[in-house]
């Protein structure tokens, strides 16, 4: 009896040990799936990360991009207002220079200069406003006084244009002084 007692014992203690087998066999695959799953949680995790770097990066690009070119016209439009009052000194020039034979070489001197110095700032997108019978408004023209019109169709219009006005791409760098009909 004590053998059997022992054999049922050996059996029981068998069983246990199988028991512990199975249960330590089926909480390994678990465990390991846990890993599986906290490697592809850190793996999106990282994912998550790098896609907004990435996006952050491509819009810090824009942004300087967008700065650099907005420093450029702004560096362009200062030059470009200190040298409209050359060009209007060239405009009066050309109009106070009588057109005879004396003068003939000197007016073609500085037409020539002229003409080069308005093309140079031409191509580097000055243009000069037109407002000469144009419908007055105020975003574009400085009005200086206002005087009857010569004509019916002149009222509320640029009569005269004193200083020419300036625009520098599609911004206005220099309002036209106007003389307005009424």
């Amino acid at each position: 009896m004590a053998n059997e007692v022992k054999d049922e014992a050996n059996a029981q203690q068998n069983e246990n040990s199988a028991e512990k087998e199975v249960v330590t066999e089926a909480a390994a695959p678990a465990a390991e799936l846990s890993e599986v799953e906290k490697a592809l949680a850190e793996a999106a995790d990282w994912k998550d990360k790098y896609v907004r770097l990435y996006a952050e990066f491509d819009n810090y690009k824009r942004r300087t991009s967008k700065e650099r070119i907005d420093l450029l016209k702004t560096a362009t439009e200062d030059l470009m207002t200190s040298l409209i009052p050359i060009i209007d000194d060239f405009d009066r020039a050309l109009k106070n220079i009588p057109v005879t034979e004396e003068t003939k070489a000197l007016r073609e001197g500085v037409e020539l200069i002229h003409n080069k110095f308005n093309k140079t700032l031409q191509q580097k997108g000055l243009t000069a406003m037109n407002a000469q019978g144009e419908v007055f408004n105020s975003e574009l023209h400085e009005a200086i006084t206002q005087i009857p019109a010569p004509t019916e169709d002149l009222k509320g219009k640029v009569v005269d244009e004193v200083e020419k006005g300036y625009y520098l791409g599609d911004k206005v760098i220099r309002y036209a002084k106007v003389v307005i009909g009424a």
